[in-house]
């Protein structure tokens, strides 16, 4: 029915939602700013009281949840192609995982006997993007060394056992750490735009401006990785490099959000289905489609997280998972029922 309508028009919609979710979320808080006076103070026509509060409190933390959404989303979608798999996702494969190693082990080296941190709480999204690497450049050693036939699954598996390893690593490092160090590290560990600054704001845009133009070098590459190994070399991918390429691209997005929101999960397993659904996996714009509807689920999540229970606020990672993993077990319970 809507095989003849442009993709302008498919992103329309998601993006009008992202904009008016954009104003609501700007203007929730302790005190509610109508959306005439969010528009008013982001335009410079507000009170000083209104700029400072949208400006300063605000508009970072929902600039930053829409950044990270569509990192995690794309990272997700990439991921899935890669392996030619619709779980795989960064949390599945152990990359999540491996920037948390990164957060706790940084929090326990650098804290004195008073559990003050002997260095700048700044250098943790380094120790995350680093944790991130290390296990994303395992699994890309282990799957290139594999020459079996079935490397797309091997990449799923042993995303799932360096996923095991690093949440084996990181119980034992809060055990073994000072208790308000390990309370820090389960608020990281749930994932949470609450702390955002413009500087994480500049750091993730700059990551995802940075892999725009990859993306669109790569975007036949990325069309082509849904064909079957043969079909893929006949038509002159180098398979192996570009599965390498991508995974790389995959874990650099999944560093960049994760060292500064925390390991929300899911994102990048769900945004992928919701965009496949509603904009088609093969038309033009879809990875823009996937992005989208990352900073939708990202903002959406952290905006309920701040009114469902106030003046508490949850993590929006808490959300995120609440809607992600009964959509993974849905997909292992299909997947199950067509190999059956």
């Amino acid at each position: 029915m809507m095989a003849g309508v442009s993709p302008l028009v498919r992103l329309l919609p998601v993006m009008l939602l992202v904009f008016v979710l954009t104003l609501a979320a700007t203007g929730i808080g302790s005190s509610f700013m109508p959306p005439e006076r969010v528009v008013a103070a982001l335009a410079g026509q507000g009170s000083r009281m209104d700029e400072v509060i949208v400006w300063t409190l605000r508009l970072p933390r929902v600039a930053l949840a829409i950044l990270a959404g569509a990192a995690l989303a794309l990272a997700g979608a990439l991921l899935q192609r890669v392996v030619r798999n619709p779980m795989a996702s960064p949390s599945v494969l152990g990359i999540t995982d491996g920037a948390a190693v990164g957060v706790v082990l940084f929090l326990w080296l650098f804290s004195d006997q008073a559990n003050n941190l002997t260095v700048s709480i700044h250098w943790q999204p380094l120790a995350a993007i680093t944790g991130a690497a290390v296990f994303g450049a395992l699994v890309i050693a282990l799957a290139s060394l594999d020459r079996g036939s079935s490397k797309p699954l091997k990449i799923i598996l042993y995303g799932i056992a360096l996923a095991a390893l690093a949440k084996a690593a990181v119980t034992l490092l809060i055990i073994l750490g000072p208790v308000y160090r390990a309370s820090q590290a389960l608020t990281w560990l749930t994932g949470s735009v609450g702390a955002a600054h413009w500087q994480d704001v500049l750091a993730v845009g700059l990551g995802l401006a940075a892999v725009i133009p990859v993306l669109l070098l790569q975007r036949l590459t990325i069309r082509q990785l849904v064909l079957d190994p043969q079909s893929a070399a006949v038509s002159g991918l180098s398979l192996d490099r570009a599965q390498v390429c991508l995974l790389a691209v995959a874990i650099f997005l999944t560093a960049m959000a994760t060292a500064h929101v925390g390991a929300i999960g899911f994102v990048g397993l769900v945004a992928p289905h919701v965009a496949r659904i509603f904009h088609g996996q093969f038309r033009s714009g879809y990875l823009f489609s996937v992005a989208l509807t990352g900073s939708f689920l990202v903002l959406a999540a952290d905006t309920l997280a701040r009114i469902i229970a106030p003046p508490l606020e949850l993590p929006a990672g808490a959300l995120t998972a609440l809607v992600g993993a009964p959509l993974f077990l849905y997909l292992l319970v299909k997947g199950r029922q067509s190999h059956a």
